[in-house]
């Protein structure tokens, strides 16, 4: 175990896993949110554990969400032993309907050796009878999970809270870093400085405003993304279906969401009745009998938006003891084991998971 230790900024799911993976690793871990753990981007998600058009995205990406997807089921088989909070990894399957570049994904899939197929559009009738008339062509991957990423925080922070050696601070925004001339060594809270060998910048949509104090630009920015809850009986919905960039998920116990908006609105995550409106339309397109269910929920939350959605995983050039984990976008929840995994190779000197290069922080941001 290294002697040092760790101050982790953020507590979304990617904080709260990057701290589960160093408090095995380093002496102490110190995490810190300005709100409450996981109440931001990582409960708001959808919790689908694959980008939504995984073939769409670089390598970089896909090198992840491979990674992750094998390692979501153990993970949860491990959080839930511990806690006796079960993140519900649930194993539907997705379908993707009419899309314009299914022979794109099709090939993708041959060369990426992943379970991806054309289907009779009359399977996915009979496999998911409550789809709504009119789709004419799918493609299938049967082993797609959800997790219900609330339950996930939750199981994670309470894994965390059974640790002697990591520290949960809520409430307590961190308004600056701690330096002595290229060297980090800090940060700056309301009630007085924490200090740490090594600081993890983990803070979502908000890690870009964080690093300005340095004079550095993070081109992570918040994107705006609105969802809605039905209730369903739990046999109602038995796969995950996805058309026009919306989908369905089901969740174990009936509650069905549908999603999302894209919007660039700054840090504003105030629900619309407009997109109310429009997600209704869209699941009422997917399930035609939801017309006539109860939205019991109506929510937003704002995306870590970064170019190409490759995070930001590495130290940072110049500061010596600041880290990034950050800038996942649309995929923090896909990302989050590998993502988590290999910044705590990095940090503790281990040979990585996987090739580090592309996430690297140097060359893809730069001073003010």
């Amino acid at each position: 175990m290294s002697k040092q230790q760790v101050v982790i900024v953020g507590g979304g799911v990617i904080g709260l896993l990057t701290a589960f993976n160093l408090a095995s690793k380093v002496d102490s871990v110190v995490l810190l949110d300005r709100s409450g753990v996981g109440q931001e981007s990582s409960w708001a998600g959808g919790g689908i554990v694959s980008p939504l058009y995984p073939w769409r995205y670089s390598p970089a990406v896909t090198a992840l969400a491979h990674w992750s997807q094998d390692f979501y089921p153990q993970l949860a088989q491990r959080l839930f032993a511990t806690t006796g909070v079960d993140p519900e990894v649930h194993k539907t399957g997705l379908y993707w309907l009419d899309l314009e570049d299914q022979n794109e994904a099709l090939a993708w899939a041959v060369e990426h050796n992943r379970p991806l197929s054309a289907v009779d559009i009359s399977t996915v009738y009979d496999a998911v009878p409550v789809m709504g008339g009119g789709f004419g062509r799918a493609i299938h991957m049967a082993d797609v999970a959800n997790v219900r990423n609330p339950r996930l925080v939750k199981s994670l922070k309470a894994a965390l809270l059974a640790l002697p050696n990591v520290t949960i601070h809520e409430q307590l925004a961190v308004t600056g870093f701690l330096r002595e001339g290229d060297r980090i060594f800090g940060v700056s809270t309301a009630t007085g400085d924490i200090l740490g060998d090594q600081v993890v910048l983990a803070a979502g949509a908000w890690s870009g405003e964080l690093l300005t104090s340095l004079g550095m630009h993070l081109p992570v920015e918040p994107v705006k993304g609105q969802m809605i809850l039905y209730k369903c009986a739990s046999d109602f919905l038995p796969s995950m279906i996805l058309a026009k960039g919306r989908y369905a998920i089901p969740r174990r116990d009936g509650h069905i969401l549908i999603g999302s908006t894209l919007e660039h609105e700054g840090f504003d995550k105030t629900p619309t009745g407009s997109a109310l409106q429009s997600l209704k339309a869209s699941a009422v397109e997917l399930i035609p009998a939801l017309a006539d269910a109860q939205v019991v929920g109506h929510w937003a939350g704002l995306r870590p938006g970064s170019p190409e959605g490759i995070p930001f995983i590495g130290p940072v050039p110049g500061f010596d003891g600041l880290w990034l984990n950050c800038g996942h976008y649309r995929n923090g929840l896909v990302l989050a084991p590998a993502s988590c995994r290999l910044l705590t190779d990095l940090l503790v000197g281990q040979v990585p998971i996987i090739d580090p290069a592309p996430y690297a922080p140097d060359g893809r941001m730069v001073g003010n």
